[in-house]
């Protein structure tokens, strides 16, 4: 099975790739078209929202199935109006860089202490007008981790907030774990692959 995931970013199709391939699906990204991907807002209210207007957005111009993720940041002891939410890469309306990702959310870690945080994640999922699946539940969700003020060594573009992040349980970054975790309970891949997996068959 053939699908578009809604993303030009090549970290994020990577992942998802090696992430999918078990269950038999070829992933191409925004990259692979031979046209321009129209521009979407994401202006929803939450990830759900966001993935749902992103993969509406891709299938209608590229008349193939296609799904879409997004993401949402929370983080405790934060006050309301400098939550993320579903804008997590907005700060005053503006579009942030990796760099200034890491500057920034390094910056509220300072202020606040470490964080403790967590993505409420999402997935839109078209197959054609009449077969849509929708998901933004705690089986896609990461688990807890920190958000620390001192940044990591390593960075992956397209993925600043890694550079920040500890386990809550070992106070270790996730980049500097062993046994193949390092970020991936950050994404909950294992939700994914049970969405897909549940909607296998209706796909074909």
């Amino acid at each position: 099975m053939r699908l578009l995931y809604g993303t030009s970013n090549p970290a994020k199709l990577s992942a998802m790739q090696r992430a999918l391939e078990p269950l038999g699906i070829e992933l191409l990204g925004l990259r692979d078209m031979e046209d321009r991907p129209p521009d979407v807002p994401e202006t929803g209210r939450t990830p759900l929202e966001n993935a749902r207007q992103k993969a509406w957005a891709y299938f209608q111009h590229y008349k193939m199935p296609v799904f879409s993720c997004d993401s949402g940041l929370h983080l405790a002891g934060v006050p309301d109006a400098l939550q993320p939410g579903a804008h997590v890469r907005a700060r005053n309306g503006a579009y942030m860089t990796d760099d200034e990702m890491i500057a920034y959310y390094s910056g509220l870690a300072r202020t606040y202490g470490e964080l403790t945080a967590w993505y409420d994640n999402a997935v839109c999922l078209i197959r054609d007008e009449a077969r849509v699946w929708e998901a933004m539940d705690e089986g896609l969700a990461s688990e807890k981790f920190l958000l620390a003020a001192q940044p990591h060594a390593v960075r992956r573009k397209g993925f600043p907030l890694d550079s920040l992040s500890k386990e809550i349980r070992s106070g270790a970054y996730y980049y500097d774990l062993s046994g193949g975790r390092e970020t991936d309970a950050l994404v909950a891949y294992q939700g994914f692959i049970a969405f897909f997996r549940a909607h296998l068959e209706e796909l074909e």
